[in-house]
């Protein structure tokens, strides 16, 4: 046999596996770890969080990461790939070092989004692509472990939209056998998964509403000059007043009126058109951007569930998590959008509502391992259930 062969790591669903996930989300703010403890196996797993780490982006990483985004060099995505391998390694070996694990078997790693175009074309042919970097060669040689990475590209291959890919995992720990449900991540982009009551994973629905978080924190970076980079409990959008006008421009994106599945990110969300923004709408005070900002992700998101999902799902209870969980003022709107849903934090189901993606991929990596499909037609819009996921060894 092989060292390679040797080091190929094996799911023996009578053995509990234990397995760090690592997640950077477009909100651009930091690296989020988990190490979990899975047991059983196919549909019916057990997953235990055993500790949790947040890395985060210093001020250089995260203007450097921004320029990448906007007018990076190939050298420049080269040099990063390689560097945010380190940093990702760093956050695993964190989070094994808090957790104290009998052994690490195996990392799901997501990487850092730097670009996500499923509706590109390149020489009149469609060629839909994402880039997620953090090089998982590197994890794997730093931490020892085998690494799962590049979740997204086979499906996108196979006609999806490489996103989102969290559904399947909110299936597997969120479901009810008789509620209808809709599981929230508040990230960069709002990412909603409905999960019909008794629902097999080829039922689910996914799909992004939208921007959630990062148009908010563009505009908090921008309007403070880089001192405040996100609105803290909601503070400037609740001492702000919506701008009519504005509201409805941004409404008028054409993203809102595409029919799910269906992805986004900053390539839409992002600082070109807060740019055009700026242009259309000059001079408005911070707080009223930033209110009409946290008004356009609860309108959307309200918008999205009451318009493609509960005219044929009745979903009364949405399940929240992701950083805008801690904006007070975008819950207060939602809430106030969604009269007759009931709200809840993932923590209420065990799941910690700030570490739910890190958690995910680790439990993604478990699927991959199992030679499980983790995207289906119904929720990236793929032609048939498709494995996620590559595999670096160590």
């Amino acid at each position: 046999m092989t060292a390679a062969a040797e080091r190929f790591p094996r799911v023996d669903p009578a053995e509990p596996r234990y397995a760090v996930g690592l997640m950077a989300g477009t909100s651009l703010d930091g690296i989020d770890a988990a190490l979990v403890c899975i047991e059983g196996a196919g549909d019916a797993i057990r997953v235990q969080t055993l500790g949790t780490h947040y890395q985060p982006y210093t001020p250089d990483e995260r203007a450097g990461l921004l320029r990448l985004i906007e007018a990076g060099t190939l050298a420049d995505l080269c040099a990063w790939d390689a560097y945010l391998g380190e940093r990702f390694a760093l956050a695993a070996q964190a989070v094994i070092q808090k957790a104290s694990p009998p052994r690490v078997d195996f990392i799901g790693s997501h990487g850092q989004t730097v670009w996500h175009a499923p509706d590109a074309r390149a020489l009149g042919t469609p060629t839909p692509n994402t880039l997620q970097i953090g090089q998982p060669d590197v994890i794997a040689a730093r931490v020892g472990a085998p690494v799962v990475a590049d979740f997204r590209t086979r499906d996108m291959a196979h006609g999806g939209q490489g996103a989102p890919l969290v559904p399947l995992v909110d299936w597997l720990l969120l479901r009810s056998d008789t509620e209808s449900r809709a599981a929230l991540n508040l990230g960069g982009m709002a990412n909603l998964t409905v999960l019909p009551a008794g629902g097999a994973p080829d039922a689910i629905r996914a799909f992004d509403t939208g921007p959630a978080n990062a148009l908010i924190d563009l505009a908090v970076q921008h309007g403070t000059g880089g001192t405040q980079t996100y609105d803290r409990d909601g503070a400037l959008a609740d001492s702000g007043a919506v701008h009519p006008l504005l509201l409805a421009w941004l409404r008028a994106h054409p993203y809102f009126e595409q029919p799910p599945p269906k992805s986004t990110g900053r390539e839409a969300f992002g600082r070109a058109l807060l740019d055009a923004l700026y242009a259309q709408f000059s001079d408005l005070p911070l707080p009223t951007l930033v209110a009409t900002l946290t008004e356009l992700t609860a309108a959307t998101i309200a918008d999205a569930l009451q318009r493609w999902v509960t005219p044929t799902c009745p979903v009364r209870r949405v399940i929240v998590s992701g950083g805008g969980l801690h904006n007070r003022a975008l819950m207060r709107r939602l809430a106030a959008r969604l009269p007759d849903v009931a709200l809840e934090s993932s923590a209420a189901y065990g799941v910690d509502p700030d570490f739910k993606e890190a958690i995910a991929f680790a439990v993604l990596a478990d699927r991959f391992l199992q030679g499980l499909p983790a995207t289906y037609p119904s929720t990236t819009g793929v032609r048939r259930p498709t494995l996620a996921g590559k595999l670096a060894l160590p």
